[in-house]
């Protein structure tokens, strides 16, 4: 984050990258020295406390990209001059082929000011330009939502590189029993019983059934049906005879 101003940014932005799994925040130039202690900071990293008091803090963008082999400037700007331009899905998927074909290669996103973005002169010391495709009518966005976006697209690159899952675990220890697909001696035991329900009630009429249990069988053997769901049927059946 080149020339940030606003604390409740640097917060915000610490907060956004951990959530993608990143933690090295690198400031450059702050407007406040302390910025990273700074109360709006503090409370907006909202247990990211760890990446925000971690952040580098450099005095120029030159200091700060040396170590970084790939640098990619974030802007909502055309620029007729310049690295080449790409998106920022685009930009995530080259960040990650650096990264697996280089060694030590560091891979970086680099955002301006709060009010005018980066400089030409900043954007020069990068690699590529990559921008974020908003709304073309109101494409302003928040450095610190840009930065999450940009940390979201670089997470999902490297995860599906990876052949990792994308939903979230599950937290139960073991799966329930009861969660475990039915047996078909159930579901069979489970139609009989709903066949013998439904003429108590005189919903079905045995005489002239029509085809209303083949399709109630169709119905249900679509449902892959669990083995608490079965109990639980077998329970409506049961009040169903009772009430009649």
């Amino acid at each position: 984050m080149v020339n940030p101003s606003h604390p409740g940014n640097v917060g915000s932005a610490a907060r956004a990258i951990k959530t993608m799994g990143f933690s090295e925040l690198v400031l450059v130039d702050p407007k406040f020295p302390d910025v990273t202690s700074q109360p709006e900071a503090v409370a907006l990293a909202s247990g990211a406390a760890d990446v925000l008091e971690g952040a580098q803090v450099y005095g120029t963008l030159e200091e700060a990209l040396e170590p970084v082999t790939l640098a990619f400037a974030l802007t909502a700007r055309v620029r007729d001059l310049g690295p080449p331009p790409c998106d920022i899905r685009q930009a995530a998927e080259l960040a990650r082929d650096h990264l697996a074909d280089t060694a030590e290669g560091i891979a970086a996103v680099v955002l301006g000011t709060e009010r005018a973005g980066l400089t030409n002169a900043q954007i020069a010391l990068c690699h590529r330009i990559c921008h974020i495709p908003a709304n073309p009518e109101y494409s302003s966005l928040n450095v610190a939502q840009a930065l999450q976006l940009a940390a979201w697209e670089l997470r999902y690159a490297l995860l599906v590189a990876q052949g990792a899952a994308l939903l979230p675990a599950s937290t139960a220890q073991e799966p329930a029993p009861g969660a475990e697909p039915a047996s078909s001696a159930a579901v069979q035991a489970f139609l009989a019983h709903w066949e013998e329900a439904l003429i108590g009630v005189q919903f079905l009429d045995p005489a002239h059934p029509k085809k209303l249990m083949p399709r109630m069988r169709h119905l249900y053997s679509r449902l892959s049906l669990t083995r608490d769901e079965v109990d639980m049927m077998r329970g409506v059946c049961t009040a169903m005879l009772k009430k009649k």
